[in-house]
């Protein structure tokens, strides 16, 4: 088994209801978009008109960390992320931070009526970072698993 099946495999474990995996579908995504918006107005270095700010680092971050476990896949989170980016930027923060909190709201909702069990990251933090390409991988299915 390889290491992104390794992660997909418990990571199912801890999302088997369908209820759970809805509210999954939705949450991490807006959860994803919203954080990246919010973080783009928090800058890091600033020259002139050229800036870098936390969301293209969380981006850069995640990117290297998506290559090392499954590079198709990195490379299709990737160009959602930057789409994700420039959407986020454009929407107002308050939206961005009332989006933030329904995605969590969702997370909870799954795994407290559905699935009955604590999330993943309770247990193992990097699932924060293999969620999203969890729900990638049931749209674009590159990695065969057996509970996605």
């Amino acid at each position: 088994m390889t290491r992104i099946e390794s992660l997909f495999a418990d990571y199912a474990s801890y999302h088997r209801t369908k209820g759970n995996k809805w509210f999954h579908r939705f949450g991490i995504p807006l959860i994803q978009l919203t954080l990246i918006g919010m973080l783009t107005r928090a800058d890091l270095v600033r020259v002139d008109r050229w800036t870098i700010d936390v969301a293209m680092v969380l981006i850069a971050a995640s990117t290297i960390y998506y290559l090392s476990i499954e590079w198709r896949l990195a490379l299709a989170m990737l160009f959602i992320s930057i789409g994700m980016y420039f959407l986020g930027a454009a929407t107002p923060f308050w939206i961005n931070v009332g989006g933030f909190v329904l995605g969590w709201i969702f997370q909870f909702i799954g795994h407290s009526v559905y699935e009955k069990r604590q999330p993943a990251f309770f247990r193992n933090f990097v699932h924060l970072l293999v969620g999203p390409l969890w729900i990638l991988n049931d749209l674009l299915p590159v990695v065969k698993t057996k509970t996605a």
